[in-house]
């Protein structure tokens, strides 16, 4: 069947977007690897990534010129009138096309999509054995149900994701694409990519779960490290790409298979660095790890260290300590690994002295990249029902799912203020500042080959 896969994410920087930043030059791994699946079943797959459309003539015109037997989207809730509107065009167009929807929205709210006539199937959870399953029905002539349950698949027998879908894309709609994903660190030079090696996550934060486990089941399941080799080795053949980041929520959580990783990482020759996420307390309590990936390639942690009260964070149940945020961060200093910062302002019963501390834990840290942002309550989540229940949501539309820290998500939250805690998390103090020149001056004029290489103009010059 001629399936159009479309990637509805133009919330955050809008169509015409691609190659700026994260949100407009990161693949969408879920799409490629349904790609990939879709393929290995027979099947035609094109894409249509609104970030790279002009608008919605231009989308329009897009759809007309592939004329798809099957459309399929995946939702974040963000992206929900985006995809919406995807919908009503494709149906108005064709009302023959079959729509699919998936994705996280999907599968946590599929009352919210059951009743829209533009959708005829929506996708609950991992769809790598469904979707294909279904297109192989339904070119068959067999019936599909209109909800589809998902499974959990065997991630080391599923293709690799199809990095070529979207890069291809972008370029045949006139963007001169170098990287095949948008870098966003100075640690991280292009060619750059992304990686996911494992789903799911242990760890049970109430602003996040039990969501995730609605997709990807209670247990991490990874891949094997032979598995994500094998991906890394083909990525490196095709793009020769100098530095990549894991997607995973917390790639760290099994130390046997990070040591395993490590090993088999410089084993095959890669010298690339990367980023991962991690948590405070994992560093803190596996010094030895951290310094072995850093010496195989570790250039940067993603840390949700989200609060610098324990209170807050006993409340939203990080499982971690403020005393252990600040370990942490001394240890990705010891070992040369740049801190991304993840935190939360606005969290509910948070209070300003409870802001302030988090402000002050952000002084001490010090982190290479501020990632802010004001507490969002995400469908599905603990801490969302919480706020509903107490009648604290402000999100009247899905566009305020996002977690920009720019408006008022819950109520009793004081956003003026909050808005100067912003931007004092964010003012490094006079000594961090002459600390992180020193260590930039040293690190660009006190390497070894540098400094031999001066040595040896400076005695060439004397001859």
């Amino acid at each position: 069947m001629r399936v159009c896969l479309i990637y509805p994410g133009i919330v955050g920087k809008g169509f015409d977007s691609i190659g700026q930043g994260m949100d407009s030059g990161w693949i969408s791994h879920g799409l490629a690897i349904l790609a990939a699946c879709a393929r290995q079943a027979g099947h035609e797959v094109s894409l249509i990534d609104l970030r790279a459309m002009k608008g919605w003539e231009h989308f329009q015109r897009d759809l007309a010129d592939r004329h798809p037997e099957v459309v399929a989207l995946t939702i974040m809730s963000a992206d929900y009138n985006p995809a919406m509107h995807c919908l009503e065009i494709t149906r108005a167009f064709d009302p023959k096309i079959i729509t699919m929807v998936g994705g996280a929205h999907a599968t946590i709210m599929p009352q919210e999509l059951e009743s829209n006539p533009n959708i005829d199937h929506i996708f609950l959870g991992e769809a790598e054995n469904t979707f294909p399953d279904a297109l192989n029905k339904l070119a068959r002539g067999e019936a599909v149900p209109r909800i589809v349950p998902g499974d959990h698949p065997d991630l080391n027998s599923i293709p690799y994701a199809d990095h070529a879908l979207f890069i291809d894309e972008w370029r045949a709609q006139g963007y001169a694409v170098t990287s095949p994903e948008a870098p966003f660190a100075e640690e991280l030079p292009p060619p750059f990519v992304t990686i996911i090696a494992g789903r799911g996550c242990m760890y049970n934060c109430s602003y996040c779960q039990p969501a995730e486990r609605h997709i990807f089941g209670r247990k991490v399941r990874m891949r094997s490290v032979g598995n994500v080799m094998g991906e890394l080795e083909e990525l490196r053949d095709r793009f020769h790409f100098a530095s990549l980041m894991f997607h995973d929520d917390c790639l760290t959580e099994d130390r046997e298979w990070v040591i395993e990783f490590c090993r088999a990482y410089r084993a095959a020759g890669f010298t690339q660095p990367f980023f991962c996420q991690s948590r405070a307390d994992i560093i803190v309590k596996n010094e030895d790890m951290v310094a072995l990936m850093a010496q195989v390639g570790l250039k940067g942690y993603f840390i949700g260290f989200e609060s610098g009260s324990d209170r807050v964070l006993r409340f939203i149940r990080k499982g971690t300590k403020r005393a252990q945020n600040l370990k942490a961060a001394e240890i990705c200093r010891k070992y040369g690994i740049a801190i991304w910062a993840n935190y939360m302002l606005g969290l509910p019963t948070e209070t300003k002295d409870e802001v302030l501390e988090t402000i002050s834990m952000l002084k001490k840290i010090d982190p290479d990249y501020y990632s802010p942002a004001f507490y969002t309550p995400h469908p599905g989540s603990d801490l969302y029902d919480y706020c509903i229940a107490n009648d604290l949501s402000l999100i009247k539309d899905h566009d305020s799912y996002r977690r920009n820290p720019d408006e008022a998500k819950i109520r009793g939250v004081d956003y003026e203020w909050l808005a100067w805690a912003l931007a004092e998390s964010q003012k490094r103090t006079p000594l961090n500042r002459l600390q992180r020149g020193v260590r930039k001056t040293w690190k660009r004029y006190a390497q070894p080959k540098k400094i031999a290489r001066k040595l040896r103009q400076l005695f060439g010059a004397q001859q």
